[in-house]
């Protein structure tokens, strides 16, 4: 019984065509690549410095409670500093681009709440301060 088995085996692999063997390592190739790349890379979502723009426009959407302020400084930010919390230019530091060096070390959503309380105070609005940061290039 055990030399049909072997004859079986042998004649099944030697039916198969070359190609057909070829075929069938470049799959398992693939599948240990996969394997290896899902088990050994690096997680960036879970990076301090990883930040997602997305993030932060919902989080304003909640603070100001109004999409057409939001909207506004939404624009503005992102036109500032696309968002991103550690932007820097010159003196000016985060996501509002202020000159307060808290900005430099805050968190994203700290930042947009310093933002939104400088505009309330210095134009009234987030509308406002678009539109002055429209006419002047600065806010």
């Amino acid at each position: 019984m055990d030399a049909t088995l072997k004859k079986r085996s042998t004649l099944s692999r030697k039916a198969e065509p070359p190609k057909a063997r070829l075929g069938r390592r470049r799959v398992w190739l693939a599948l240990c690549v996969i394997a290896f790349t899902v088990c050994f890379s690096k997680d960036y979502s879970l990076a301090k410095d990883h930040y997602k723009p997305t993030h932060y426009k919902q989080y304003i959407l909640i603070q100001l409670n109004n999409f057409e302020e939001a909207y506004c400084l939404i624009d503005l930010y992102t036109a500032e500093s696309r968002l991103n919390p550690k932007a820097r230019n010159g003196s000016h530091y985060g996501i509002p681009q202020g000159r307060s060096k808290y900005l430099a070390t805050a968190s994203g959503t700290k930042q947009i709440d310093w933002g939104i309380k400088y505009n309330l105070v210095r134009y009234g609005s987030m509308c406002k301060a678009l539109e002055h940061y429209r006419a002047k290039g600065w806010h």
